[in-house]
Protein backbone atom coordinates (compact mmCIF):
# COMPACT_ATOMS: atom_id res chain seq x y z
CA UNK A 1 0.00 0.00 0.00
CA UNK A 2 2.62 3.07 0.69
CA UNK A 3 5.94 2.82 2.40
CA UNK A 4 6.20 2.11 6.41
CA UNK A 5 8.86 5.12 6.52
CA UNK A 6 5.60 7.47 5.50
CA UNK A 7 3.58 6.95 8.42
CA UNK A 8 2.09 10.07 10.28
CA UNK A 9 4.12 9.51 12.86
CA UNK A 10 7.15 10.30 10.63
CA UNK A 11 7.91 13.79 10.47
CA UNK A 12 9.10 13.98 6.85
CA UNK A 13 5.39 14.46 5.39
CA UNK A 14 3.68 18.40 5.69
CA UNK A 15 0.45 18.51 6.28
CA UNK A 16 -0.82 18.73 2.90
CA UNK A 17 0.87 15.80 1.88
CA UNK A 18 -0.64 13.46 4.67
CA UNK A 19 -4.36 15.35 3.70
CA UNK A 20 -3.59 14.26 -0.18
CA UNK A 21 -2.31 10.51 1.00
CA UNK A 22 -5.54 9.87 3.22
CA UNK A 23 -8.00 11.28 0.43
CA UNK A 24 -6.41 9.44 -2.06
CA UNK A 25 -6.46 6.32 0.01
CA UNK A 26 -10.46 6.84 1.00
CA UNK A 27 -10.93 6.93 -2.85
CA UNK A 28 -9.66 3.57 -3.05
CA UNK A 29 -11.78 2.32 -0.66
CA UNK A 30 -14.06 3.79 -2.08
CA UNK A 31 -13.50 2.29 -5.16
CA UNK A 32 -12.92 -1.15 -3.90
CA UNK A 33 -16.07 -1.59 -1.86
CA UNK A 34 -18.01 -0.35 -4.90
CA UNK A 35 -16.12 -2.35 -7.08
CA UNK A 36 -16.84 -5.35 -4.12
CA UNK A 37 -20.67 -4.22 -4.39
CA UNK A 38 -20.43 -4.71 -8.26
CA UNK A 39 -19.71 -7.83 -8.27
CA UNK A 40 -21.68 -9.72 -5.39
CA UNK A 41 -24.77 -8.18 -7.63
CA UNK A 42 -23.56 -9.60 -10.24
CA UNK A 43 -22.94 -12.55 -9.04
CA UNK A 44 -26.15 -12.21 -7.42
CA UNK A 45 -28.35 -11.29 -10.53
CA UNK A 46 -26.38 -14.71 -12.21
CA UNK A 47 -28.08 -16.86 -9.44
CA UNK A 48 -31.32 -15.55 -9.84
CA UNK A 49 -31.30 -15.58 -13.67
CA UNK A 50 -30.13 -19.28 -13.34
CA UNK A 51 -32.88 -19.76 -10.58
CA UNK A 52 -35.64 -18.39 -12.96
CA UNK A 53 -34.55 -20.59 -16.18
CA UNK A 54 -34.80 -23.30 -13.79
CA UNK A 55 -38.47 -22.65 -12.91
CA UNK A 56 -39.40 -21.36 -16.68
CA UNK A 57 -38.42 -24.69 -17.50
CA UNK A 58 -40.00 -26.57 -15.12
CA UNK A 59 -43.44 -25.07 -15.72
CA UNK A 60 -43.15 -25.86 -19.56
CA UNK A 61 -42.48 -29.69 -18.78
CA UNK A 62 -44.87 -29.33 -16.50
CA UNK A 63 -47.42 -28.26 -19.09
CA UNK A 64 -46.45 -30.32 -21.53
CA UNK A 65 -47.29 -33.46 -18.48
CA UNK A 66 -50.50 -32.37 -18.56
CA UNK A 67 -52.29 -33.95 -21.66
CA UNK A 68 -50.38 -37.04 -21.42
CA UNK A 69 -51.33 -37.38 -18.21
CA UNK A 70 -54.79 -36.79 -18.93
CA UNK A 71 -55.12 -39.54 -21.91
CA UNK A 72 -52.94 -41.75 -19.23
CA UNK A 73 -55.89 -41.03 -16.42
CA UNK A 74 -58.88 -41.93 -19.34
CA UNK A 75 -56.90 -45.21 -20.75
CA UNK A 76 -56.89 -45.92 -17.44
CA UNK A 77 -60.11 -45.57 -16.51
CA UNK A 78 -61.25 -47.40 -19.85
CA UNK A 79 -59.09 -49.95 -18.92
CA UNK A 80 -61.64 -50.30 -15.70
CA UNK A 81 -64.54 -51.30 -18.07
CA UNK A 82 -66.02 -47.82 -18.79
CA UNK A 83 -66.32 -46.78 -22.46
CA UNK A 84 -63.57 -44.22 -23.66
CA UNK A 85 -65.60 -41.44 -24.38
CA UNK A 86 -67.23 -41.74 -20.71
CA UNK A 87 -63.60 -42.01 -19.50
CA UNK A 88 -62.38 -38.85 -21.54
CA UNK A 89 -65.94 -36.79 -20.19
CA UNK A 90 -64.74 -38.04 -16.64
CA UNK A 91 -60.99 -36.31 -17.14
CA UNK A 92 -62.78 -33.40 -18.26
CA UNK A 93 -65.41 -33.19 -15.59
CA UNK A 94 -62.36 -33.30 -13.49
CA UNK A 95 -60.49 -30.75 -14.23
CA UNK A 96 -63.70 -28.18 -14.60
CA UNK A 97 -64.30 -29.20 -11.41
CA UNK A 98 -60.94 -28.55 -10.26
CA UNK A 99 -61.10 -24.91 -11.92
CA UNK A 100 -64.01 -24.16 -10.45
CA UNK A 101 -63.16 -24.81 -7.12
CA UNK A 102 -60.07 -22.86 -8.00
CA UNK A 103 -61.92 -19.87 -9.07
CA UNK A 104 -64.43 -20.08 -5.40
CA UNK A 105 -60.96 -19.84 -3.75
CA UNK A 106 -59.67 -17.14 -5.47
CA UNK A 107 -63.18 -15.12 -5.59
CA UNK A 108 -63.42 -15.60 -1.85
CA UNK A 109 -59.31 -14.44 -1.41
CA UNK A 110 -60.11 -11.35 -3.70
CA UNK A 111 -63.91 -10.78 -1.33
CA UNK A 112 -61.80 -10.11 1.73
CA UNK A 113 -60.08 -7.41 -0.04
CA UNK A 114 -60.87 -4.28 1.53
CA UNK A 115 -59.40 -0.70 0.23
CA UNK A 116 -57.04 0.78 2.75
CA UNK A 117 -58.82 2.54 5.33
CA UNK A 118 -56.39 3.73 7.75
CA UNK A 119 -54.44 5.69 4.59
CA UNK A 120 -57.80 7.38 3.46
CA UNK A 121 -59.11 8.38 6.56
CA UNK A 122 -55.63 9.62 7.07
CA UNK A 123 -55.70 11.69 3.43
CA UNK A 124 -59.47 13.04 4.86
CA UNK A 125 -57.81 14.39 7.86
CA UNK A 126 -55.17 15.88 5.87
CA UNK A 127 -57.56 17.34 3.64
CA UNK A 128 -59.73 18.72 6.38
CA UNK A 129 -56.26 20.48 8.14
CA UNK A 130 -55.40 22.02 4.86
CA UNK A 131 -59.02 22.91 3.68
CA UNK A 132 -58.98 25.72 7.11
CA UNK A 133 -55.36 27.09 6.05
CA UNK A 134 -55.10 30.70 3.57
CA UNK A 135 -52.02 31.91 2.27
CA UNK A 136 -50.70 34.72 4.52
CA UNK A 137 -50.39 38.04 2.49
CA UNK A 138 -46.76 39.32 1.42
CA UNK A 139 -46.20 42.68 0.91
CA UNK A 140 -45.39 43.80 -2.98
CA UNK A 141 -42.56 45.61 -4.12
CA UNK A 142 -43.76 48.26 -6.65
CA UNK A 143 -41.58 48.87 -9.25
CA UNK A 144 -39.44 51.75 -9.40
CA UNK A 145 -40.75 52.34 -6.18
CA UNK A 146 -39.51 51.53 -2.65
CA UNK A 147 -42.84 51.09 -1.25
CA UNK A 148 -44.87 47.66 -0.38
CA UNK A 149 -47.97 47.08 -1.02
CA UNK A 150 -49.96 43.84 0.81
CA UNK A 151 -51.07 41.05 -1.81
CA UNK A 152 -47.82 40.49 -3.71
CA UNK A 153 -47.58 37.19 -5.43
CA UNK A 154 -44.44 34.73 -6.00
CA UNK A 155 -44.79 35.18 -9.58
CA UNK A 156 -44.18 39.11 -9.31
CA UNK A 157 -41.64 38.79 -7.13
CA UNK A 158 -39.70 36.07 -9.04
CA UNK A 159 -40.01 39.13 -11.81
CA UNK A 160 -38.72 41.36 -9.66
CA UNK A 161 -36.11 39.52 -8.10
CA UNK A 162 -34.84 38.20 -11.22
CA UNK A 163 -31.04 39.59 -12.33
CA UNK A 164 -30.59 41.87 -15.36
CA UNK A 165 -28.28 39.72 -17.65
CA UNK A 166 -27.64 40.55 -21.02
CA UNK A 167 -28.39 39.08 -24.21
CA UNK A 168 -24.93 37.01 -24.57
CA UNK A 169 -24.65 35.62 -21.58
CA UNK A 170 -28.16 34.02 -21.97
CA UNK A 171 -27.09 32.55 -25.43
CA UNK A 172 -24.25 31.44 -23.99
CA UNK A 173 -25.87 29.74 -20.99
CA UNK A 174 -28.55 28.40 -23.28
CA UNK A 175 -26.27 26.53 -25.55
CA UNK A 176 -24.30 24.86 -22.98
Amino acid sequence: MSDPGNYAGNGDRSLGQLVASATAEMSALVHDEIALAKAEVRQDVKRGVTGSVAFIVTGVLILFAIPVLSFAAAYGIHNLGLGLAWSFLIVGGAFILLGVLLALFGWAKLKKVKPPEKSIASAKQTAAVLQGVKPHPRPEVLPGTDRTTVGSTLSDKAIESRPVQDKASAVARSST
